[in-house]
């Protein structure tokens, strides 16, 4: 009776020994599907910001001052890129006169497609997108307004339209996570808050604005509050630091652009550029012809002033050939590339600057000892840095002209008060933060059908703003009676939907569920598998064109490998085949993730 214990132990550690090899592939194999449940309960949380810089008291005395003499350079370098952006912004309000000429004002005015509030938007859409930076399309816009080729009217709703443009970066920067399901599902959430915030605040601030507004009223009275004076006493602000660059590069005349704006017919005929800087006038008494005069010729006494030039001025134009919109496109070009380089540099340069501290911030006011940051953390951030890139517009407004700063100015807090009044409608009020479950509901989408992400970029940022102002070109009537009719049903899809969630018992019952559409009406799927199919042809076709002949013989050594493993030991065969089911479902998951 003693060994029979042992007995009972040595056959059961006899299975584990022969266990123990398939134990291990089993484990090797698919760790991540037993383990992600454990390890992500929520699949909204974001990883925790690291500080990457090197602590003070870590550096000896040679790093410390290294880094004092770094920063001192970078914060230097840092007011260099200010200066340079802000004289950009004045030579390019030159060139959008020049470019524009004598009757840029007149076309912009009369012009039906920029009176369109959605052309408008539209217009600011793709500027933006093709810029890349609502700071810079809101800077362009302040100079159009500056040079007078736009009135604010005209510019309220271009200005809203950019806000809209600039999300789009950061669903481009989502979709390196594409990857992963759910980095991609936070990431795509976490861009696509900002974009729901811009399109809901203008869904609710562009009618608001054409029926009563009030943006460009409320803006008004801030502006006349400033008390700011027109004429010769208009204050110049930062024009007294940027001039003596920008005068060295080209000058306007004054007076040349008075007279357009009144009217005068010889006004029309002159160049913009200033040539003589100094002059002199001398007026004297001299008999002149009447004009009233019939049948014989008289005269009269009249003062008649002549103009002396004296000093040429220094700028590089002053004795160019070139015409006007020679001239302007050259600064035009000039002038955006030298702002677009400054913009980029500066952010890149605070970045190196203050990337430590700022995850340290971060981590003490918002983590608040959770150690993550989920979307509705991210929220308020992106609200945040909306309100600090319309500082770059009031920047461009304080370069304009005296006689200009009012319009600029008036443009630039246009920006301000949307991205405020957005902020006012979509946060304080637990309940109002839709752009955070509208964000949630499609990173759940783009994270079961990653395909959808780059759907929903191309419709939004490309498709959509040129139907729309394909349809502004047709006329008012047109555009009407094609978006009224597709806003209608989406408006009653969605109540229906949300009615279908929460309180199925006050539909009908044939509304109670879309079962009643055909299925590629309400669900995804079908297109998925259309979606699947084609990536996997594409990929197998790639992988055709791949193939060389020494792979193809390795593959037939393969499979007489196989053939006579399979004879030997048919209890593999089942393995074998749940391999390679395995290898063509990963294959198709690699696809379809692209």
């Amino acid at each position: 009776m003693a060994p029979r214990p042992k007995q009972e132990e040595e056959s059961e550690e006899k299975p584990t020994e022969t266990l123990d090899v398939p134990r291990k592939k089993s484990l090797t194999m698919a760790p991540v599907a037993s383990t992600a449940s454990l390890i992500e309960d929520d699949p909204w949380d974001m990883p925790e910001l690291q500080d990457t810089g090197v602590k003070w008291a870590e550096l000896d005395t040679k790093g410390k001052v290294l880094r004092v003499f770094l920063t001192a350079a970078k914060f230097i370098l840092l007011l260099g890129l200010l200066y340079t952006f802000v004289c950009s912004l004045d030579i390019l309000s030159s060139a959008f006169q020049l470019v524009g000429g004598k009757a840029a004002g007149d076309i912009f005015q009369d012009n039906a497609v920029l009176s369109n509030p959605l052309a408008g938007l539209v217009i600011g859409m793709l500027v933006t997108l093709l810029v890349q930076s609502s700071s810079t399309s809101s800077s362009i816009v302040v100079s159009m307004v500056s040079s007078g080729l736009l009135d604010v009217k005209t510019a309220v709703p271009i200005i809203m339209g950019t806000n809209i443009g600039t999300s789009v970066t950061n669903t481009f920067v989502a979709m390196t996570q594409v990857a992963d399901r759910n980095k991609f599902r936070r990431a795509f959430a976490g861009a696509t808050v900002h974009d729901f915030f811009n399109w809901l605040s203008v869904l609710v601030l562009l009618p608001l604005e054409i029926a009563t507004g009030y943006l460009e009223k409320l803006t008004d009275l801030i502006v006349e509050s400033f008390n700011i004076q027109s004429g010769e006493n208009a204050p110049d602000l930062l024009n007294v630091i940027t001039d003596p660059l920008t005068d060295s590069i080209v000058q306007l005349d004054k007076s040349v652009i008075s007279g357009i704006a009144t009217g005068d017919p010889e006004a029309k005929n002159k160049s913009l550029i200033l040539v003589w800087c100094k002059t002199a006038s001398n007026t004297t008494l001299q008999n002149v012809t009447a004009s009233n005069c019939t049948g014989f010729p008289c005269w009269e006494l009249k003062n008649v002033t002549e103009v002396i030039n004296i000093k040429k001025c220094n700028h590089i134009f002053v004795n160019t050939t070139l015409s006007d919109l020679a001239v302007g496109l050259i600064l035009l070009a000039g002038s955006l590339l030298i702002l677009c380089t400054c913009l980029i540099l500066i952010v890149k340069l605070l970045n190196s600057m203050l990337k430590g501290q700022v995850a340290i911030v971060i981590k003490k006011i918002m983590n608040t000892g959770i150690g993550v940051i989920k979307v509705e953390r991210a929220y308020p951030l992106s609200l945040g840095s909306n309100i600090g890139t319309t500082t770059t517009a009031i920047l461009a407004a304080m370069a304009s002209p005296g006689e200009t700063l009012g319009n600029s100015l008036q443009v630039a807090l246009v920006h301000l008060f949307f991205n405020l009044s957005g902020i006012l409608l979509w946060y304080p009020i637990p309940f109002t933060r839709f752009p955070v479950r509208m964000a949630k509901g499609l990173g759940h989408i783009t994270a079961q059908y990653r395909w959808f992400s780059g759907f929903y970029i191309i419709v939004c940022f490309f498709i959509f703003p040129l139907v729309v102002f394909g349809l502004s070109l047709a006329g008012w009537k047109v555009l009407v009676g094609v978006l009224v009719p597709i806003v209608a049903i989406l408006l009653f899809a969605i109540i229906v939907n949300i009615i279908q969630n929460h309180k199925p018992q006050w539909l009908p019952s044939a509304l109670r569920s879309w079962d009643f559409l055909p299925l590629w009406v309400h669900s995804l799927e079908p297109w998925d598998r259309v979606v699947t199919i084609m990536a996997a042809r594409c990929c197998c076709c790639c992988k055709c064109c791949n193939v060389t002949e020494e792979d193809e013989e390795t593959g037939k050594d393969e499979n007489k490998d196989h053939e006579i493993e399979m004879y030997d030991n048919p209890t593999m065969t089942d393995e074998i085949k749940e391999a390679k089911k395995t290898s063509i479902s990963s294959e198709i998951l690699k696809a379809t993730s692209f």
